[in-house]
């Protein structure tokens, strides 16, 4: 229970952190959501099982509090560039010769245990997609940090991207639609799974499929 309430309660912090730099840039206080950050990856270093973990996550922290002290602005919006790295990185990693199947794959592999080629093709191309989509948000979130007001990109990383991922959601479940129906012979005799149950599935086997990714 405990390792869910600070999972919550993390996710909270991330995704009002675009808010809480705006907020501490007009009041002021610019090195607070930084220091909230770099608490969060002190515990994470400190219950680290390996020396690689544990550097990488002290190594964020010395740079958010080395932040909090010189070039506050610039240093407080480095973490969506983080967050959207680590997508782009956890995504496209899948998709290099030798890693396994696509990241999104290992997740239809869920409802389909034994996947058709087609969906093997498919489930790549997707995987390609949500990987350019983040590498956009990296060069998006670069630009803003440096040359738009903090309003524009508090709007952006705050909003815009969450926005965005739910059009790109969307969108596809509807081509997906159309896809498999001109495709239907080559499909296994089983319901296309709603994006109520892919969201489901995300959050379910999460972990377990990012753990597998880490380890491939």
């Amino acid at each position: 229970m405990k390792v869910v309430l600070r999972s919550i309660m993390t996710s909270l912090l991330f995704l009002l952190y675009p808010y809480l730099v705006y907020r501490g840039i007009q009041e002021g206080v610019v090195w607070f959501a930084p220091a909230i950050i770099a608490s969060i990856y002190l515990f994470q270093a400190i219950k680290a099982k390996t020396s690689r973990v544990r550097f990488n996550n002290l190594d964020i922290v010395f740079l958010l509090l080395l932040g909090s002290i010189f070039y506050q602005d610039l240093v407080a919006k480095i973490i969506p560039i983080f967050i959207q790295l680590s997508l782009m990185n956890f995504f496209g990693k899948t998709l290099r010769q030798g890693k396994g199947p696509s990241l999104v794959e290992r997740f239809a592999s869920l409802d389909f245990p034994e996947i058709p080629p087609v969906i093997s093709r498919y489930c790549r191309y997707l995987t390609m997609m949500w990987t350019g989509f983040f590498a956009f948000n990296v060069v998006a979130c670069i630009v803003l940090a440096l040359f738009a007001p903090v309003s524009w990109w508090a709007l952006y990383t705050g909003v815009m991207i969450f926005l965005l991922s739910g059009v790109l959601m969307i969108g596809e479940y509807i081509w997906r639609h159309f896809y498999f129906q001109s495709i239907k012979m080559e499909l296994p005799d089983k319901p296309i799974p709603s994006v109520k149950d892919s969201i489901r599935s995300m959050i379910v086997n999460g972990r377990t499929i990012w753990l597998d990714v880490r380890a491939s």
